[in-house]
């Protein structure tokens, strides 16, 4: 999607990929910053020396909810900055699945889907995408997410 395009033309584009976000990486202070914004700070995430002898990969691990928190950014990035809107909105989740660690370090990236499209009235459209969050080099996804965006022309 070179060009930003109005919402309605995402019609033309419901179950097809919309695109691939950049690679983020998350790197040890990322996972420290984020223990610190929740209060989550299990040993696994932020407890290098721990993680080394502990556990089975060998090193800490990003929070799952930082790598879901990753949704945001990239559907800007994919959907938002590409069609013609005013606002967009987070309406919710459906479904997240965790399907694999993110090892303190690794980069990752969203890939999105267009799996629905709803008008819902008065310039408000409701979008539904598939998130899958890669791990660069690595065969199973960090997560995958039916994510759910309300966009107002």
């Amino acid at each position: 999607m070179a060009n930003k395009v109005p919402i309605a033309r995402l019609f033309e584009r419901v179950g097809s990929e919309l695109g691939t976000s950049s690679w983020i990486t998350l790197d040890q202070a990322r996972i420290d910053e984020f223990a610190r914004c929740t209060g989550d700070h299990q040993w696994i995430h932020v407890d290098a020396a721990r993680a080394a002898r502990e556990t089975p990969i060998g090193s800490t691990i990003a929070h799952g909810y930082l790598t879901l928190s990753l949704l945001a950014p990239s559907t800007f990035a994919i959907l938002v900055d590409n069609v013609t809107v005013c606002q967009a909105l987070t309406y919710g989740l459906e479904k997240v699945r965790f399907v694999a660690p993110v090892r303190a370090g690794k980069r990752v990236r969203n890939r999105i889907r267009l799996t629905d499209l709803e008008h819902k009235g008065g310039g408000r459209f409701l979008a539904t995408t598939e998130n899958t969050i890669e791990i660069e080099a690595e065969a199973k996804p960090a997560l995958v997410a039916t994510a759910l965006a309300l966009l107002m022309e």
